[in-house]
């Protein structure tokens, strides 16, 4: 249950940004994970603050999620003093990780401005619970993945070896 809750910090982030990102229409940030997947989300939250550092419609239309979170990185990076503190291949996943995204946005936070309205904050409190997916549930399910493949190793293990015992224990004629 303590996966669903999130902290008051974690709520006026979110606000923060779904406010600065409202204007861009691909982007649509409920959580902390899979909203950043695809790099739209840091470009957009970049340029929302510094429209003079890149072209969002390049950005967007030519560019692969890979592309687009080390070109939201770089522009961190050279332009603001945020160090790259996260590999773009990490982010660019079905469930990144939680903590290492509000890291990072919390870096941007203090380096970009920061007015939060109390309709942003209102807004992100009304967002439904059952979008916000755990990393926890993520693991879960890879875990169920992983120990099936293992049983299935196991038995064609165990098969083969019963096979070599046969083999090995029958008279070879010559």
């Amino acid at each position: 249950m303590a996966g669903l809750q999130q902290t008051n910090s974690e709520k006026i982030l979110l606000s923060w940004v779904r406010q600065s990102t409202r204007n861009y229409p691909q982007v649509n940030v409920i959580n902390f994970t899979t909203s950043w997947s695809d790099g739209l989300a840091f470009n957009a939250l970049l340029h929302s603050h510094r429209p003079d550092l890149f072209d969002w419609n390049a950005v967007v239309s030519q560019q692969s999620p890979v592309q687009r979170l080390d070109h939201a990185f770089n522009i961190a990076r050279q332009h603001l003093g945020i160090e790259k503190l996260l590999d773009p291949e990490d982010v660019a996943t079905a469930c990144p990780d939680k903590k290492s995204i509000l890291m990072y946005v919390t870096s941007l936070f203090q380096v970009l401005p920061q007015q939060v309205t109390m309709e942003a904050i209102r807004e992100v409190e009304m967002l439904p619970r059952h979008s916000r997916v755990t990393r926890e549930k993520h693991i879960q399910v890879h875990q169920h993945h992983y120990s099936q493949e293992v049983s299935c190793f196991t038995f064609l293990l165990s098969s083969c070896y019963s096979k070599m015992v046969v083999s090995l224990t029958c008279p070879i004629s010559l």
